[in-house]
């Protein structure tokens, strides 16, 4: 407790003293210059010097005083309040918002340091709180497809269980195993391009062609549910682009009409080449969405229809988003509940990558 007193101490006095110096050097030239113009006794002002000397030590120790009181009020009190706000955001605490110096007091422009403090605040709240969030998303979405690899693989392991059920929840395993390992695929991929760990490479190809892979990489989905593909794909349609980037955009947009669309129904992917921007087209005959749900879709591990909550995890359209953004490109829904929904890209030449 004494060192820390003894440091106190010595600190006051190496601000104090110096100052008060300079202070009492300063007036004392300024009283000797008057002095000196002056046609004064010599023996005068030899009998007045040291009242004079006395009161340039007093004029300067109160000067120096009320700096101190001013420096103590004004800057060290406000460093200390925002020191310890600062330890308790360190320690997690988000919540915590400085208040302001009275704008008479602020001299050294404290309230531009307070206030970029406490906007930092802010926005450390809202990422925490999307974080939390995100966890409990995360934490559900896996809880589901985990019980149910849980709950089938204890009855398989039943010793007189039928072979048609057998396959049955072996399927099931299955399913609920790749819907497991493609949200923590999209987690990843979503992770890397929020933190702007995945860097884009640019480069010249055939959009058209791309398009036309992406789609053909589905024909299992749209056989098995008996769905008509119709496309308006012209040839040679070239951008500048990451093209690793717009194939995930694609291959989200086509695996998402296809989920959604019931057997027999039908799925229109066009490409429109403009003079400056270029549009693609996904369209389906689904099950279409209301208003209020086309708001949300884009956030992370929305499902506006829990009906259909089995068939994504919510992650797919986040990533089409982020994409969209990076690229600096746009895209728009339109739809209607039971007619299905029209998802449309519009890439800017000259944004592209």
């Amino acid at each position: 407790m004494i060192v820390p007193k003894i440091k106190k101490i010595l600190k006051v006095i190496l601000y104090f003293v110096p100052f008060f110096l300079l202070l009492s050097f300063v007036v004392t030239c300024c009283f000797l210059l008057f002095l000196r113009s002056m046609d004064l006794d010599v023996a005068l002002v030899t009998k007045n010097a040291k009242v004079t000397f006395l009161n340039i030590i007093f004029l300067s120790f109160l000067v120096t005083s009320m700096d101190f009181i001013r420096r103590k009020l004004t800057i060290e009190r406000n460093v200390k309040k925002i020191s310890k706000s600062l330890k308790e955001i360190t320690a997690g605490k988000f919540d915590v918002k400085i208040a302001t110096v009275p704008s008479v007091l602020d001299t050294t422009n404290l309230n531009t340091i307070i206030n970029d403090i406490n906007l930092m605040t802010e926005e450390l709240s809202g990422l925490e709180n999307l974080r939390s969030d995100f966890i409990s998303s995360v934490s559900h979405e896996m809880k589901t497809p985990l019980t149910v690899i849980k709950n089938y693989a204890t009855i398989l392991q039943s010793p007189d269980l039928e072979e048609e059920k057998r396959l049955e929840y072996a399927k099931a395993i299955s399913d609920a195993s790749g819907r497991l390992a493609s949200m923590v695929t999209n987690v990843l991929k979503l992770n890397k391009l929020e933190n702007q760990q995945i860097f884009p490479t640019a480069g010249k190809y055939d959009l058209g062609e791309q398009l036309r892979e992406c789609i053909l990489g589905f024909e299992n989905e749209l056989e098995k549910k008996e769905i008509e593909i119709e496309t308006d794909i012209p040839d040679d349609v070239v951008i500048r682009a990451d093209s690793e980037l717009l194939s995930l955009v694609w291959n989200n947009l086509i695996s998402n009409a296809i989920k959604f669309t019931a057997d027999g129904g039908k799925v229109s992917v066009s490409l429109k080449d403009e003079e400056h921007v270029v549009l693609v087209t996904v369209k389906d005959t689904g099950c279409g969405m209301s208003a209020t749900v086309g708001e949300h879709i884009f956030e992370k591990f929305y499902q506006g229809d829990s009906s259909h909550a089995t068939k994504g995890n919510g992650l797919g359209l986040a990533l089409v988003k982020r994409v969209i953004d990076i690229t600096g490109s746009e895209i728009f829904v339109d739809s209607t509940v039971g007619e299905g929904s029209t998802f449309t890209v519009k890439l800017f030449k000259k944004r592209l990558i």
